[in-house]
């Protein structure tokens, strides 16, 4: 028996030591790298159609988090992220060749807003990716960028460098790294199928999952559905003052989710407008997402009653953090 302990206490002082040993060495190299990618062979036509379609979808994923205080969309600083990522800036993403993203081609654009991996290998850890976007959609927001938009003309303003915190450089050498670049026809679902037409606005092209699951360390997004609570909400971020605010729970669920709640009249309104049944708003960080057309919104309705139900009672715990706050 003792020399049972004896080898359960060497393994578990291996692994002591490993995880230690691997701890120091994100502490000292910080974010992972990767070998500057093959990225594709694409030049993306910049048709009028795309550059609508690619202004719709900008405003809704680009816009918010990367616009300044005149709209260009030179970077702006994380305010609603939990505080453990560290203190996160959005970068330069207009047409300028030094400060911003004028030098990439069309398929390193693409290959990073699929991955998180830029042309020189460094890694975005924080920045969304989207693996299953439809390929029509995704060059159109490439189109979108190249185009004679006043958000994305070139500018050298330059926000600073992101603070990330230890527990975020860990979490992008582990579950938050870099998603594997696939190559495959990727289209936008027949429309008149109206839940597999949801599932796509929701997942691949608003990536509301993201929000609106358990844990933004958990989640899948080459397969949203794996992802921890998904729609079941609770992630914590924050409003416009700081305090903290957890997502709704957009689940089906009787008790907490929005079964009761919303009619498809009125979830459609809320998304878009960010108006409640009662005429309330709804609070940031939940922007309006006004370029989904109403059919686009009202599918996402129909797909999320399709969805697994789970019981979570996010109003009560959003009620708790108000009072904690006071």
């Amino acid at each position: 028996m003792k020399k049972v302990f004896k080898i359960v206490g060497i393994v578990l002082g291996c692994l002591v030591l490993a995880a230690a040993g691997f701890c120091a060495y994100v502490a000292v190299t910080g974010l992972p790298t990767y070998d500057p990618p093959a990225t594709p062979k694409i030049t993306v036509a910049r048709t009028p159609a795309r550059i609508q379609r690619g202004e719709a979808i900008a405003q809704m994923l680009c816009i918010k988090c990367h616009a300044d205080k005149e709209n260009r969309l030179t970077g702006n600083e994380m305010t609603d992220l939990p505080a453990f990522f560290g203190k996160i800036y959005t970068v330069n993403i207009t047409q300028d060749k030094e400060a911003g993203i004028g030098n990439w081609t069309d398929g390193e654009l693409i290959y990073y807003l699929r991955t998180g991996v830029r042309p020189d290998g460094s890694f975005a850890p924080v920045m969304p990716k989207f693996p299953i976007m439809a390929d029509e959609d995704m060059e159109s927001i490439v189109a979108w960028l190249r185009s004679d938009s006043f958000s994305v003309q070139p500018s050298r303003n330059e926000t600073p460098p992101s603070e990330y915190s230890f527990v975020t450089k860990l979490l992008a050498h582990t579950v938050l790294g870099a998603v594997p670049y696939k190559q495959e026809l990727r289209t936008i679902p027949d429309s008149t199928d109206e839940v597999a037409f949801g599932r796509y606005v929701a997942n691949g092209l608003a990536s509301c999952f993201a929000c609106h699951s358990a844990d933004f360390t958990k989640q899948d997004r080459a397969t949203p559905e794996l992802s921890a609570g998904f729609y079941g909400g609770g992630n914590e971020m924050k409003d416009e003052a700081g305090n903290i605010i957890y997502t709704a729970n957009l689940t089906f669920d009787e008790q907490t989710g929005i079964a009761r709640k919303y009619t498809k009249e009125q979830f459609i309104k809320a998304v878009k407008y960010c108006v409640r049944p009662d005429g309330s708003v709804l609070s940031y960080p939940m922007p309006p997402h006004t370029t989904l057309t109403d059919y686009e919104a009202g599918s996402i309705y129909e797909y999320l009653k399709t969805i697994p139900k789970i019981n979570n009672d996010v109003a009560a715990k959003n009620k708790q953090a108000r009072l904690a706050s006071n």
